[in-house]
This record gives C-alpha cells, sequence and structure tokens, in this order.
C-alpha cells in the first residue's frame, strides 16, 4: 500500500522544517543548551508543521531517533478533539505521576488542544502549573482564541507562520524531482496558491494531480484548473482587462460564459482578487475593485454581486440629471404627487366605514387595471431631497421592445429612487424573485445602462409600496396591510 506524499515527506528533524526558521532555530539552541520547559504551546495555521515539530521535539528531548512507524512507551499522543471530556483529562493527570519506562522524560502531545470542554482544561491546569519533574506537555492548536488565559500563560508559546507561494513551490518542485512528477513551472505556482499556505494542503493536491496525468505532458495548469473548477486564467485577465476599458459588453458575455463552464462565482472571485493583488503596484486604478471584491463572497447571491461590482465601473453615467432641470419644471410635479398621496386609498376607507356606525355612503371607484397602474407609476418615487436618475417610461419602452421575459414583470413595480439606490416594489414574492434571477437581473442591469440609469443599485422588495401617507399607513399597520391606490376627487 503507497504512503500518502504528505506523510511520506513529512519532517524528521528539526533541520528539516521549512519556513518556521523562527521555530526551529530556537528549540535547537534550546535543547543544545538543555533547557528543556515542562510546556509547549504550538500554534498556527494547519498544515504548516505544529505537528510534526512536536513529535520531533518529543523525540529530541529524549534524544532518540524519529522514525513516524515506531511507537514509543513514554511519548503518549493523545488528540482533544475525541478525549476532550474531564474524566480524560484526570484519567491523564493520575497516569502523569508515573515514572517514564525507558526515557529521561513522559512527553505528552496534545493535539487540537481547544477542543478540550471547560472543565477539561481546569482538570488539567493544575497538573500543567506544576508536573512531575519527568513530565513535559507539548500542546498544539489551530484556534488559539479558544484556550483559556490560565493555560496560555503556563507555557512557552510557538507562533507558526502560513508558508510562503515561494517555499510551497521549492517544496512542491523537490517532492516532484523525488517522485519523478513531470510538472511545469505554472502548475506548481497554481498549487502552492490554492494550498493557501499549508503544506499538507499543497502536497495532497499533488498526490491527487499525478494519479491523473498524462505520461507525456504531466501536470500542467490546464489540468489544475479542471480538476479544482477553476475559471481559465486567460479569462481571469480578459476580466480584468475589460473592467479597466469600461468594456461592458465584453464584461458581461465572459462572466456568462464562466458561468456555463460550472466556474462558481466564489472562486472566480478569488482568482480576481489574487490577479488584482499581484499588479496592484503597476496599476493602482485597481484598488477600489479590490476592495469591492471582498464584499462578493458575504453576498447572499454572489453571481450577482460580481457583475454589479464589474459592470458598474463600466456603465455610462446618466445622460440627464434632474436636478439640473429648472425648479419651476420640477416643483410641479413633486406637488401633484405630495397632493396624491394624501388621499386615503380605497382599502383605508372601506376598513374606517366599517369600524364606524354612520350610514354616510361613499362613492364608488373603479379598481384601475394593471395597465393604468403602470402608467400611475411611471414617475419614480423621489424621497425627500434626492435627485431622479432613472426614466422609468424609456426603461419599461426598452424592455418591452428587447426584453419581454421582464417587460411583463417590470411594468408591474412601483419603483423608488433615493440616492443611488433603485427599490423596486414588485407587489409579491413571485415577481421579486424573477427579477432576482441571475440571467434576468443581467438583463435589466443591460436595460438600466442602455436607459441612462446604470448607476443605480437594484434591490427588489416583494411588497406593493408603503403608504406614504402617515394617517393611511397608521391604520393599514393596525389593519395588517393595504396598497396605495390614487382615487380621483
Amino acid at each position: 500500500m503507497s504512503k500518502a506524499l504528505y506523510r511520506k515527506y513529512r519532517s524528521k528533524r528539526l533541520t528539516e522544517v521549512v519556513g518556521q526558521n523562527h521555530v526551529t532555530d530556537i528549540l535547537a539552541r534550546s535543547l543544545a543548551a538543555g533547557r528543556v520547559s515542562h510546556a509547549y504551546l504550538l500554534t498556527g495555521p494547519r498544515g504548516v508543521g505544529k505537528t510534526s515539530i512536536a513529535r520531533i521535539l518529543a523525540h529530541e528531548i529524549n534524544q532518540l531517533p524519529y522514525d513516524e512507524e515506531s511507537t514509543h512507551l513514554d511519548i503518549i499522543e493523545i488528540d482533544a478533539a475525541s478525549n476532550n471530556g474531564v474524566e480524560d483529562v484526570r484519567d491523564l493527570r493520575e497516569k502523569v505521576q508515573i515514572a517514564p519506562v525507558s526515557a529521561a522524560k513522559k512527553v505528552y502531545i496534545i493535539d487540537e488542544v481547544h477542543m478540550l470542554s471547560k472543565a477539561a482544561f481546569n482538570a488539567l491546569l493544575k497538573t500543567l502549573e506544576e508536573p512531575p519533574a519527568h513530565a513535559v506537555f507539548i500542546l498544539a492548536t489551530t484556534d488559539v482564541d479558544k484556550l483559556p488565559p490560565t493555560i496560555i500563560s503556563r507555557t512557552q508559546r510557538f507562533s507558526f507562520r502560513s508558508i510562503t507561494p515561494a517555499d510551497a513551490v521549492a517544496h512542491l518542485k523537490h517532492i516532484a524531482k523525488e517522485e519523478g512528477i513531470t510538472i511545469d513551472d505554472e502548475a506548481l505556482a497554481l498549487i502552492a496558491t490554492r494550498g493557501d499556505g499549508s503544506f499538507r494542503d499543497s502536497i495532497s493536491l499533488l498526490d491527487q494531480l499525478r494519479g491523473l496525468s498524462d505520461d507525456q505532458t504531466g501536470i500542467t495548469r490546464e489540468l489544475v484548473e479542471q480538476f479544482l473548477g477553476l475559471a481559465p486564467t486567460e479569462l481571469v485577465d480578459q476580466l480584468i482587462a475589460a473592467y479597466e476599458t469600461k468594456d461592458l459588453k465584453t464584461l458581461v458575455g465572459l462572466l456568462d460564459a464562466s458561468e456555463a463552464s460550472g466556474a462558481q462565482a466564489t472562486i472566480l472571485t478569488s482568482q480576481l482578487i489574487a490577479g488584482v493583488r499581484q499588479n496592484i503596484a503597476t496599476k493602482p486604478q485597481l484598488i477600489p475593485l479590490l476592495d469591492q471584491l471582498l464584499d462578493v463572497a458575504k453576498s447572499s447571491q454572489p453571481a450577482i454581486k460580481l457583475l454589479t461590482v464589474l459592470c458598474a465601473h463600466a456603465a455610462p453615467k446618466p445622460k440627464t440629471v434632474a436636478l439640473a432641470a429648472p425648479v419651476a419644471e420640477v416643483s410641479a410635479p413633486v406637488a401633484e404627487l405630495e397632493k396624491q398621496a394624501t388621499k386615503p386609498t380605497p382599502i383605508v376607507k372601506q376598513r374606517a366605514a366599517a369600524t364606524t356606525s354612520q350610514s354616510t355612503s361613499q362613492p364608488q371607484t373603479k379598481k384601475p387595471s394593471p395597465e393604468e397602474v403602470s402608467q400611475q407609476a411611471a414617475p419614480a418615487r423621489v424621497s425627500d431631497g434626492t435627485a431622479l436618475t432613472l426614466d422609468w417610461e424609456a426603461l419599461i419602452e426598452y424592455t418591452r421592445a428587447n426584453f419581454v421575459a421582464i417587460h411583463s414583470v417590470l411594468s408591474k413595480c412601483t419603483p423608488e429612487v433615493e440616492g443611488d439606490k433603485l427599490t423596486l416594489y414588485t407587489g409579491n414574492a413571485f415577481y421579486k424573485k424573477k427579477l432576482d434571477d441571475a440571467r434576468h437581473r443581467t438583463n435589466l442591469v443591460t436595460a438600466m445602462i442602455e436607459t441612462g440609469a446604470g448607476d443605480l443599485v437594484i434591490d427588489t422588495i416583494g411588497t406593493p409600496p408603503p403608504p406614504k401617507d402617515s394617517t393611511a399607513a397608521a391604520v393599514a399597520a393596525i389593519m395588517g396591510g393595504g396598497e396605495e391606490v390614487n382615487v380621483d376627487a
């Protein structure tokens, strides 16, 4: 049975450990001087050598040769993930009093020590503070923040670093040469990057890829990208170039191609971040893009978020802005909107009539058709002091001519513009879901750009718009909701 590469090439001496000289040099000098602490704490990311150094240190303390296959009665490894109860620690506390069988010290290695329960930490504390002279504890963890300060203060702490890409590439190249694996430099660099600072992850990935590689070509960059589900490097470079030149059509086409190939938006975003980061010194204009890309992974819809991040920069500025119009031209429509907003809606009148004993008859009003509602909702509702940057009628007409699938939904929505945000009240959850669909959202963004509203950020709400009149809003809240409809006097 073949051994995994990360086990086969695990370091067996302190001098063989790569990338942690700040730890191994201190430990080597201490051992040479005969200074052995009663407790060590090794902290840092996964796969950087904590467990390997713990084992090497345990053997060096007892001046024993280290062989991964051999076991020693006086070197005890405990996995805190599966032995984290107070009874396990009490058992350890009793056995630690027994003198070593043949070695100078009895060494306890407790891996993932942060997994111990609070009661287990309390039980370990006294033994860790005053252990027998023949006992040494080596604690290792990837999450030091979960350790009680009382435990940390009773140990010598060594913080491990993530492996640099240069160290990872050099080590992978050494392993590939020893194993006779054919691999090009681009593939090595990509494996080191995807290893995210972990030797174990990088070596495991190399181990998997050698079973998939061709005997002639070996491991290539294309094979690594295909295996990891990455977007091609050329596509990433083209996206960055299209962003710089504000080429909207190319951006949308490349994102569609990436989605069709099965590349996840979060993975593509991480590739874009890496690509921008590599060129940030020569292209400082990409700094805003780098900052915005960091928010994609936090979004509930990363594909749409990535689309807006890249395309908003390429969107043309609106051709007309209402603030440029004379005050007289703006005040009349606003005054009319305010006048209509103060009229009670039919639903409020009916409910108010039901709660009184008066027999005063109310004038009957005809419920407007969807087409009439669409025409009434054509001017966007604007918050106080906010400029209108949306030509709603032009947007509706553009979608009718080019994107029929969203025109039927959009024509039933009520828009509201506030600052750089466009809120679309869809009236129900079904319409909201349709507008949030990645394919339809791409068409909506295109339509807004073509009609001069590409600078607005879209937010959809699956309800009718709230009443603007305070009295109507209060009554609607008491009655469980209501839709505001303009009624002729």
